[in-house]
């Protein structure tokens, strides 16, 4: 191995494409090594903990966990704060992020579409505004601090998610009541690093 590799599914989605976009936005020459469905199963039982994305590097373990491959791309290229308060109020972000989709994501496992579409409703109507609610109050406007950092590539992400439309029963309108979130997300798409990356696939 000559240079770092990430691996996930081949898919512009979820935990593994803002990994890729961290390591585009830093500039970092990485094989993109992207998961077939037929060879998942033999990707799973190479994984740390059974799941991806995984971040391997030259000389050292692969590591699992994309708050913890984006902390670690942060600090070793520049896109996570240097301070310590400031870097674990990031830090922070991106684990609110994540309860985000735990908290969503059992709705998908709903095979009854009425049930689903009763427990997404519920969701849009109860728990996201609460969610940008709080993270409003994180935002310095438009970034979450002074620059773009991993923590804004994270919440981009997961903010993109609904604002695409393809959450079933969960408008993609659901944020526009949060100016500070809308305006965080256009600024995070509009950079041009960001605008690259993602016009290749």
């Amino acid at each position: 191995m000559t240079k770092p590799k990430l691996t996930y599914f081949d898919a512009p989605v979820s935990r593994g494409e803002e990994c890729r976009l961290a390591l585009h936005v830093a500039g970092v020459d990485f094989e993109d090594d992207r998961v077939k469905q037929a060879d998942w199963p033999a990707a799973k039982a190479a994984a740390p903990y059974g799941a991806v994305p995984v971040f391997t590097m030259p000389g050292h373990r692969p590591l699992a966990h994309s708050n913890a491959i984006l902390t670690l791309i942060g600090r070793e290229w520049g896109l996570h704060p240097t301070d310590n308060f400031e870097a674990a109020r990031h830090e922070g972000v991106m684990a609110y992020v994540e309860e985000m989709r735990h908290h969503v994501g059992p709705s998908m496992r709903i095979k009854d579409e009425a049930e689903k579409k009763s427990a997404r409703e519920k969701i849009a109507a109860e728990y996201l505004p609460v969610w940008a609610t709080n993270l409003e109050k994180q935002l310095s406007d438009p970034f979450i601090g002074e620059k773009l950092n991993v923590a804004d590539i994270k919440l981009y992400m997961g903010v993109r998610w609904f604002k695409s439309g393809v959450v079933d029963h969960i408008p993609a309108t659901v944020f526009d009541k949060f100016p500070k979130l809308v305006r965080h997300h256009d600024a995070v798409a509009a950079d041009p690093r960001i605008a690259a990356w993602r016009a290749k696939f």
